[in-house]
């Protein structure tokens, strides 16, 4: 009999994409133990390299997911710049790493869950297939970030599978009766254009196409924004249950489909096309959907609704596929507008009859119909931040997940504004020391200083020359524990390079000729200092940054007795000439 592992934790994370990451760094962060079970090899989910799905998100002006996201695609433009998956999956292995309260487990697939009783988990158990072990962490409270919602038949979790019935919320779909159908799975395929002429000999098991296949799926890889999504099945089976077999008919169909480019004699300079990339791994955009306190519909999301116990936001598009996928004769996906940022509240983020049960990503307390676009990553990975911090917060008042909404929700609102997460409808509230601070620009008052302290951390940027001293001076001396900046990352990318899709995406599908380096933005500041002075006007702490890759950097104090602050921002990167800010706060 193989041996157990056992360990123990404030919370457990199961699932290691962008929601189960974000979930984990952001909980961590904050001071708890964490372990985070993921049954792959390496971290992401269908942002890894063994999936190679775009992190998509909200769509509209301003409206990019900030938070640990941003943080993460600061540090992509940085260590990643050819936007290659292999460093990809580098950069998230280092996030969650690097992080003193979480314990890594890969390759670590859940299979079981202990009871305390009918409504509490204990623990959950996996196999880890490398040390052929099996691992059972005992943890306080437990997220469900699987995307599968593992957590739902091992421990009696309400769950939903399938698409509603229009009549049952009124929602403006073409369903007259409940169903079990689902999106499908799909396995992409990544190429670049090259000098020579390349071969391709399809294997046996291709799955032969025809012009009329692909009447409303016809590929272009000239464009940056071709990846393939539509190679899609299995929404018409059990997209768990059917999984292998789902999985062999989308590797068929995935190299019958670069058979037909290569071959067909249909696509310019397809002679030189070389494929580099076809996933065995499907990409899952629907199973299990978890049951929270409220259901998420989508007149929720047209409406905008105002939940009063906000979250996380929305923003793609309503992007529902036909269950029958490629076998559809049609067009693969109808998509319409949503109100972009539409607020996610907290109670579709844990469980209506377990206890101690969060969950983070696709498989949140949504219909069909508002998961259509709510199961993008970045959407997720939103839910993830704000899960892991309401879980630290229920451990540091000895909660459960529905208490932090009973009593703890504007702790875990401000502790999600604080952090640089927008939440629809609910402003930020700059501190009261600093509305009562005086601002001056070298000495002088400057109107443009009110923008740092206005709470809106998007729109009223205050833009100063480099070497210029912002002095925040306190009414009286106090004690200062954090310092909370957040300099411009340009959140809509128009000082980056290439197209819109280049300038959105943190990896790249095909690869072409004139495929730009990237970089980081001009707008955001990479050297700078501050300094806490004394009542004399005399520095008591300096802390000078180089090379700064954050929109948001929260400075420690430790509760230094300080009469004032003087900020002096003194480059930007990529050569930006002006230092651009939207907030200076303190705690």
């Amino acid at each position: 009999m193989p041996e157990t592992m056992d360990y123990a934790a404030d919370f457990c994370v199961v699932g290691g994409g962008l929601a189960g990451i974000c979930a984990s760094v952001a909980a961590a962060r904050r001071g708890i133990k964490v372990v985070l079970m993921h049954e792959r090899p390496m971290l992401g989910g269908n942002a890894s390299s063994e999936i190679r799905m775009w992190v998509c998100g909200a769509q509209g002006r301003n409206v990019t997911e900030t938070g640990l996201l941003e943080e993460l695609f600061m540090e992509n433009l940085w260590m990643n710049p050819y936007k290659l998956y292999p460093m990809f999956d580098a950069l998230l292995y280092q996030f969650v790493k690097r992080e003193p309260n979480i314990t890594l487990l890969l390759n670590c697939s859940c299979f079981d869950a202990q009871m305390k009783d009918k409504e509490t988990i204990e623990s959950v158990t996996g196999w880890q297939m490398t040390t052929q072990r099996f691992i059972r962490v005992r943890a306080n409270y437990f997220a469900d970030c699987s995307g599968d919602s593992i957590l739902a038949p091992l421990t009696g979790a309400h769950f939903r599978v399938g698409r509603e019935a229009a009549s049952e919320f009124g929602e403006r779909i073409n369903v007259p009766a409940a169903d079990q159908k689902t999106m499908g799975s799909s396995c992409l395929i990544q190429a670049h254009l090259g000098k020579d002429k390349v071969s391709f000999t399809a294997p046996p098991f291709a799955k032969k196409l025809h012009a009329e296949d692909l009447r409303y799926r016809r590929p272009d890889l000239n464009s940056d924004s071709e990846n393939f999504w539509y190679l899609e099945l299995g929404g018409d089976r059990n997209t768990v249950a059917d999984a292998e077999q789902i999985r062999d008919e989308l590797v068929a169909l995935a190299y019958g489909m670069w058979d037909y480019v290569k071959n067909s004699g249909e696509f310019k300079n397809a002679e030189y096309w070389q494929l580099d990339f076809i996933g065995f791994l499907p990409g899952k955009r629907e199973s299990r959907r978890m049951l929270g306190k409220v259901i998420v519909t989508q007149n929720d999301i047209l409406s905008d609704r105002n939940w009063p116990d906000a979250a996380a936001y929305g923003g793609w598009p309503l992007d529902d596929h036909d269950p029958a996928g490629f076998r559809y004769d049609g067009h693969p996906n109808t998509a319409y507008d949503t109100p972009a940022p539409y607020a996610i509240p907290y109670r579709a983020l844990y469980s209506a009859n377990i206890r101690n049960l969060f969950f983070a990503g696709r498989n949140i307390s949504m219909t069909h119909a508002a998961m259509s676009s709510s199961r993008v990553m970045a959407t997720c990975a939103l839910c993830g931040q704000a899960v892991g911090t309401a879980a630290a917060i229920a451990a540091a008042h000895d909660a459960m997940p529905h208490d932090v909404y009973e009593t703890y929700l504007a702790a875990l609102q401000d502790a999600l504004l604080w952090d640089d997460c927008m939440l629809p409808h609910h402003p930020r509230a700059p501190s009261e020391v600093m509305t009562q601070a005086e601002l001056t620009l070298d000495g002088a008052y400057a109107a443009a200083l009110e923008n740092l302290r206005d709470g809106n951390d998007r729109e009223n940027v205050f833009v100063c020359e480099a070497g210029q001293q912002i002095l925040c001076r306190f009414r009286t001396p106090r004690q200062i524990k954090e310092v909370r900046i957040v300099f411009d990352s340009d959140l809509d990318r128009q000082t980056l390079p290439g197209s819109q899709t280049e300038r959105r995406h943190m990896t790249r599908c095909n690869l072409l000729p004139d495929s730009p380096v990237m970089h980081l933005p001009s707008t955001l500041c990479s050297d700078f200092i501050l300094e806490g002075l004394d009542e004399t006007g005399s520095p008591v702490i300096t802390k000078k940054t180089t090379n700064n890759l954050h929109r948001l950097v929260k400075l420690p104090l430790h509760g230094r007795k300080l009469s004032a602050l003087r900020l002096t921002p003194l480059a930007a990167h990529a050569g930006g000439t002006q230092m651009r800010l939207f907030s200076l706060d303190v705690r």
